[in-house]
This record gives C-alpha cells, sequence and structure tokens, in this order.
C-alpha cells in the first residue's frame, strides 16, 4: 500500500489531471482525488494524492512542499488518518426539537 498526501492551499482552477501530473515528476501515482463543494461542484482548494512508495512520498514532500502553482503556495504533507465522526463530542448542542436536552456530558 501507498503513502497517502494531503495537499492544501490549491487553486480553485487545479484539477485532478493538473496534480497528477505534477506528482506524477516524483513518483507513481497511485490515486489522485481534489475535494469539492458537494452542492456547487467547486473545488474546496485542498486534496490527496496517493505515491505508491513511502520513498516516493517523501521525495514529493521535500520537492513540492512551499512551492508556487498557479500563483498560490501548495502546503503538501503526509495525511493523518480520517477522524471517527462519531467519536467526536457534540460541542454544546442545542437540539431544537422537543424532549431531553443534552449539553456535552450533561442531560436536562
Amino acid at each position: 500500500m501507498g503513502t497517502k498526501l494531503y495537499i492544501g492551499n490549491l487553486s480553485f482552477s487545479a484539477t485532478e489531471d493538473s496534480i497528477n501530473q505534477l506528482f506524477s515528476q516524483h513518483g507513481s501515482v497511485a490515486s489522485c482525488q481534489l475535494i469539492t463543494d458537494r452542492d456547487t461542484g467547486r473545488s474546496k482548494g485542498f486534496g490527496f494524492v496517493e505515491m505508491s512508495t513511502a520513498e516516493e512520498a517523501q521525495i514529493a514532500i521535500s520537492s513540492l512542499d512551499g512551492r508556487e502553482v498557479n500563483g498560490r503556495q501548495m502546503k503538501v504533507n503526509e495525511a493523518r488518518p480520517r477522524e471517527n465522526r462519531e467519536s467526536r463530542s457534540n460541542g454544546g448542542f442545542r437540539s431544537s426539537f422537543g424532549g431531553r436536552q443534552s449539553y456535552g456530558d450533561r442531560s436536562y
């Protein structure tokens, strides 16, 4: 399995093809995914690239982190594991629905 990289501060005009081409200059790209807004389809300015090996991933990080692409200084680092949404605290979420309300770890 390869190493997944987080790519941030991308130009909104960047495409998966252009990012794939950029990273393939530094090794074999297993996958490339830019994150888009589900309502508008517009790029959110970040994405993920999976390099085939950890060595290629390190080469891409050292070569591309801070590099200016389309007028923006790109941020490249190793992606962290995705946070499990169920494990997040509700942060004091207040429900507008009837019944008991929960604020953090207390119920009323």
